[in-house]
């Protein structure tokens, strides 16, 4: 009997045991100290916020800049206005151009897709100007563009003066936007995205080498862009992908080019450990189901304009709860597109992710028998 007693207060402890052990939540230790005035690491996917230091203050890009220059670039290819294999012809201004280059002789011409080469991997001072005044007439309507641009991003702390990222005091961002906008170019335009990865490019009988250093050190690395000017300190827009993750980091000045790399590497390893990105819904597929009165049909799908994904610490992902909040009644006619309702992701009482449940195809009006049927229903009812 004693022996039988002892087994059962032993199994009782391990079940205790097991329990408290499964229901551990995993350690999750707070962001690495980062050496730079400012900072951000974001989740491209989910948009989440993983870590940041004064992400929202006002700093001078230097040649990160450039990220925007090829953004406006890019879309005036993608509307047709210009073509990779225009001619560009160089002007004295953009010729002149201090700082780096991309060793453009005046008076020549030169391909645009050289040129977009020239200011990604290079850097060339030159080059972006000389884009601007092929896109725009002057820099400075060039600049007007960018900052229109800005403004569609949502990258409300920043203001362009010129392509190049040249020091002037009304030419701001902060780390925050600068990471919206590196996300945009990513999903917008990723065949003029992969010129980021270059390690080198050569133009002219000269080869120059990618500033941002981590694309030698780490292969999940495959952009962005370096900047540095005296008032901006050193800075870096990274991106890596890691699996099915990709995290978009901004470190704005620090001390030098090894410093800006070196942190940098900190936000990205410290990001892939500790948290993990899942997609819950695809875009246009369905999510939920609602009762339509009036209509030729009598239910319609609802789902998602955009894929929803989120961010959480490993381990927490199991502990998601997708709620959905309808809007009732829904009365045809419905045009698809529609917002009915929102998608709530909670990890305990935290909100994590919404996001608008839209109807997924139009429903038109059913016949006046149905229509009145339903009006008695909906009387009955309330």
């Amino acid at each position: 009997m004693l022996r039988n007693i002892k087994f059962v207060l032993f199994l009782s402890f391990l079940l205790s045991f097991t329990h408290a052990f499964a229901g551990a939540i995993t350690p999750q230790p707070s962001a690495p100290e980062v050496a730079a005035k400012s900072y951000i690491l974001m989740d491209y996917d989910s948009g989440r916020i993983i870590a940041e230091k004064n992400a929202d203050e006002r700093l001078p890009p230097a040649s990160i800049t450039k990220l925007m220059t090829s953004y406006v670039v890019s879309y005036e290819l993608h509307n047709g206005n210009i073509q990779l294999d225009d001619d560009v012809l160089i002007s004295e201004k953009a010729w002149r151009m201090e700082g780096s280059r991309s060793f453009m002789e005046v008076n020549t011409k030169v391909p645009v897709e050289s040129l977009l080469r020239g200011m990604i991997v290079q850097s060339g001072n030159d080059a972006a100007v000389a884009l601007a005044e092929h896109v725009a007439g002057s820099e400075s309507t060039f600049a007007q563009m960018m900052n229109q641009y800005a403004q569609q991003l949502g990258m409300y702390n920043t203001n362009y003066m010129n392509a190049t990222g040249l020091p002037d005091p009304d030419h701001y961002t902060t780390a925050h936007d600068i990471a919206i906008l590196s996300a945009a170019l990513i999903r917008d335009f990723p065949e003029h995205y992969e010129w980021y990865s270059e390690k080198e490019y050569t133009y002219n009988g000269i080869a120059q080498h990618n500033r941002n250093k981590l694309l030698w050190r780490d292969n999940s690395v495959d952009g962005l862009k370096t900047g540095h000017t005296e008032a901006a300190g050193f800075c870096l827009a990274a991106s890596a992908k890691r699996g099915d993750m990709r995290l978009i980091s901004v470190v704005l000045g620090t001390r030098s080019e090894n410093a800006r790399a070196q942190e940098t590497q900190k936000l990205l390893n410290y990001g892939f450990r500790f948290f993990e990105t899942h997609q819950l819904y695809q875009a246009n597929a369905k999510v939920t189901e609602t009762k339509v009165w009036k209509g030729k049909q009598s239910e319609l799908d609802l789902g998602l304009a955009k894929p929803l994904s989120v961010t959480v610490s490993r381990g927490q992902f199991d502990q998601l709860k997708a709620t959905t909040n309808l809007q009732h009644p829904v009365i045809a006619p419905i045009t698809a597109g529609t917002k009915l309702g929102e998608v709530e992701i909670k990890l305990g009482e935290e909100v994590v992710a919404k996001q608008d449940l839209i109807a997924l195809n139009d429903v038109e009006q059913g016949s006046w028998w149905r229509r009145f049927i339903d009006q008695i229903m909906l009387w009955i009812w309330g």
